[in-house]
This record gives C-alpha cells, structure tokens and sequence, in this order.
C-alpha cells in the first residue's frame, strides 16, 4: 500500500498518483503531480509512438482548438518555453484583435489591436509536444495500450486502488495510490467506481446543444500571406446555425472546421464541404478552402452539448479521487474553453499540493477543497456557454438565459463600431477578464442608449 509520506515528514514528497488518461488534460496534471509525488503513473489506452499526437480515443482532437490567452499563460507556466517551440515550428503568435477576420452576428470585429496575445496550433501538436516533455520527466512512467479495469478502495472511505491491464499481457495488475486522477474524458467510468463502492454518483448537469464539427487540413501555397491568422463566423442562436473557422497551423497550414447546429451538418466530401463554407458569410474560409491542398481525410464529430458533473456536491465523494477537464465538465467546443479550463486545473491542483507540503495536513480532505475550487475555475465559462446554448430551444429559455443572449446582442452590434467595446469583450471571451467588464458603466450606458434608440424607433 503507498504511503502518505506528508504525514510524518512535511515537505517530502508522497509515494505514488496515478493518472487515468494520457491525453491533453492528463498530461498537464501530470506535469503539476511530477513535482510532489516519486512516482507519476499515467495510464494511456491507445497504443503510443515517439511522434504519436492525438489518438482515436479523442475523436474531437481532430478538429480545430482554441488555446485562450489565459490557457496560453498557464501552459507556458507548467511548460515554459512551450510558446517559442512551437512558433519555431510555425505555429503563429499575433494580437487577437490584428490578426483576426471575426464576423460576429451583426458584422466583422475591428481589426485595431486589443492587447490580448494568442497562438495558433493543431490539438495534435501539442499533444506530441507535451506528451514528449511529460514523459522525460524522472517521476513518470506513462504506460500506452493500458486500461483501466476499475478503482477500488483499499480502506472505507477512499478509491485508490487501480487495476489496470495492459495490451498483450495475460494478467492485470493492481496499485494502491496516494491520489488517483481521473483523466480519461467523457466516458469516464467514474459513476461505476462510485456504485460497486455503494457511494452515491454525483449529479449532472447537462444543457444540450447538439454540434457538429467537420475538419480537415491544408497545405498553404508556398508563398500564401494573408493579412489574418484566423477567419472565424460565430454561430448565435437562434438566426446563425452554421459557422466555421479556419487557423494558420504549424508547418505552413491551415486547419479548417465547420460547425453546424442539428441538422446543420457539414458534409465530408470535398464538393459538399466547400459549399457548405461557401454558404457562410465570411467567405475568407472557402477561399483558403479552395486554394489549399488537403492533408488527410476530412473528419466528423458530433458533441451533443455540456455536461458538468457536480462531484462538488456529492456529500460522500471518496478521499483521494478527483477528476479534470472532460471527466468533470464537458463544454461545448464552439466556444474554445475545454483546453483552458483543463489547464487552470491543473494550476489549482499544483496551489494545493504545495500548501499541504508546506504545513501537516497530508492529502486527506484534498479531493473535496479541489472539487469546490475546480467548481469556482467552472462556473464562469460553463455560464458563459450554456447561456448561449440554452437559446437553441424553440421555447422555456429562463430568464438568466434571455437575459445574457439580448444583453451580448447589443455589446456585438456596439463591438463593430466601437474598438474599446470590442477589447473588453476578448478579454472576457480569452478569461483575462471577469464578465463583470462587460457591465462597468462605461459598457452598460451604451447598450441601454441602444436598447432605448431601437425601442424608440
């Protein structure tokens, strides 16, 4: 059994975690864990090479990611000098508001700088990166082809004990853990453990809004320069289902997706693709479209909404469990929040890990003060999300919901007039800013003059 080595000795490192799950937001908990426990265990159920990015067990890591200025912040933190390796590799660094061809619901963003720095890559690339930077690390040992079986408790009131097998191996294996993090998605089987342990599964959370991505890559002419790095078309409910972006990528690119709401599903063949791109209203994505080479076959995936699963709330959530990005909260990857809030995450994981080395406390009563942080780290983006979301439904939208979507109506049309508005709106959109930017008196005097005008009129 691993020992809790805190308990007699503050400042040591404990014994042993283990990670279920190997990808992006394994491998940064991963990376924060290296730093407080001997040995690191991040169990991967894909086969991995050397170069391996994204796996088929991540079937969204194929379509575009937003990394937001605040999840670019905190990754540079755990991985400093991930920004520059990847820009060596092609991977652009620009202003949000310079490089930036946004057509927001009432016309095109101003293009003037709002200080707000962002990057530009393929969800497959940095993974390669980060899982080649988490697996030279002295305490992990990253075990691929290997899947969990189940989390068991080694004394009443824990899940610690982990049974896993690896691909080819007649037998699983077993090891008890002084934290186990639960990393593996959104077909986690956390409410199994919770149940064979007569524990109460925690309460969700779900909004529906069923989104389909469509993406593929292309390869730029050799001498293509654009005036933008991204050429973006939100979609906003309920008049604009369809939308799409296309992001300069690593290795002179260019990685499209589209999107659409329901029914509004981008095809898969070359023909139905550009004329679903040519059916939006910025036409910068079927030109780059058009005159690039496509890399690969063209990808599907449908995300059905967001689910948050509300482990903070569970009176008797186990000792030594906790769980990150899409096995706590699943958001809707049209608004580009999974990767930061993964991130910030792991931030606070690292915060409480360090407190509790400094003083006596070990690790007991660790997992329920991070799932009520985590909660905190949440509850802004998954707001911000589903106020939108909830909009899709034809009828019994609440009050909150209508409120937010008529308020963003107006800072939108303010937005393409008014570069200040504009500037407020990406710092709140990339987390640099609380929304509460949004309603200084600077802002709310001019979306009620608005609202007045238009109700006059």
């Amino acid at each position: 059994m691993a020992k809790n080595q805190h308990s007699s000795s503050p400042g040591a490192r404990w014994e042993r975690a283990v990670v279920i799950g190997g990808g992006y937001a394994g491998l940064v908990t991963a990376r924060v864990l290296a730093d407080h426990f001997d040995e690191v265990l991040v169990l991967e159920r894909d086969p991995l090479r050397s170069d391996t990015g994204v796996h088929p067990h991540v079937p969204q890591g194929y379509h575009a990611h937003a990394l937001l200025a605040r999840g670019g912040d905190a990754l540079e933190g755990l991985f400093p000098g991930l920004r520059e390796e990847l820009a060596d590799a092609g991977a652009p660094v620009f202003d949000y508001g310079e490089r930036m061809s946004f057509l927001l619901p009432t016309g095109y963003a101003p293009s003037d700088p709002v200080g707000v720095s962002i990057q530009t890559f393929t969800r497959d690339e940095l993974e390669r990166r980060l899982r080649q930077r988490v697996s030279a690390l002295a305490a992990v040992r990253l075990l691929a082809a290997t899947r969990c079986e189940t989390v068991t408790a080694s004394t009443p009131g824990r899940l610690d004990r982990v049974r896993y097998r690896t691909h080819g191996t007649s037998e699983s294996a077993e090891v008890t853990a002084d934290l186990v993090v639960d990393a593996s998605g959104r077909s986690t089987s956390v409410d199994r453990w919770l149940a064979d342990a007569e524990l109460p599964v925690s309460a969700k959370t779900v909004i529906r809004a069923k989104i389909t991505y469509t993406s593929a890559c292309y390869e730029r002419p050799p001498q293509d320069q654009q005036d933008f790095d991204v050429a973006y078309q939100m979609t906003f409910a309920p008049g604009v289902p369809r939308g799409g972006v296309v992001l300069a990528v690593e290795h002179h690119r260019w990685m499209c997706s589209l999107f659409g709401f329901d029914q509004q599903v981008p095809p898969t063949d070359d023909e139905g693709y550009l004329d679903f791109a040519h059916s939006l209203g910025n036409p910068r994505l079927a030109e780059q479209i058009k005159r690039g080479a496509r890399q690969g076959e063209i990808r599907r995936y449908t995300n059905p909404g967001n689910e948050w699963r509300l482990h903070h709330k569970n009176p008797r959530w186990p000792e030594r469990l906790i769980a990150v990005g899409d096995s706590l909260c699943v958001f809707n990857p049209v608004y580009g929040q999974g990767l930061t809030v993964a991130a910030l995450e792991a931030e606070l994981l690292g915060r409480l890990l360090r407190r509790r080395r400094a003083g006596v406390s070990g690790l007991d009563g660790l997992s329920r003060s991070y799932h009520r942080a985590a909660a905190r780290v949440v509850h802004v983006p998954w707001t911000m999300a589903t106020s939108s979301d909830l909009m899709w439904a034809p009828t019994g939208q609440p009050l909150p919901a209508r409120f937010a979507h008529w308020y963003n109506q107006h800072v939108f049309a303010l937005a393409v007039h008014d570069p200040g508005v504009w500037a407020r709106f990406v710092r709140v959109l990339n987390m640099t800013a609380a929304p509460s930017l949004l309603f200084r008196p600077a802002v709310l005097a001019k979306v009620l003059r608005r609202a007045l005008a238009r109700r006059a009129s």
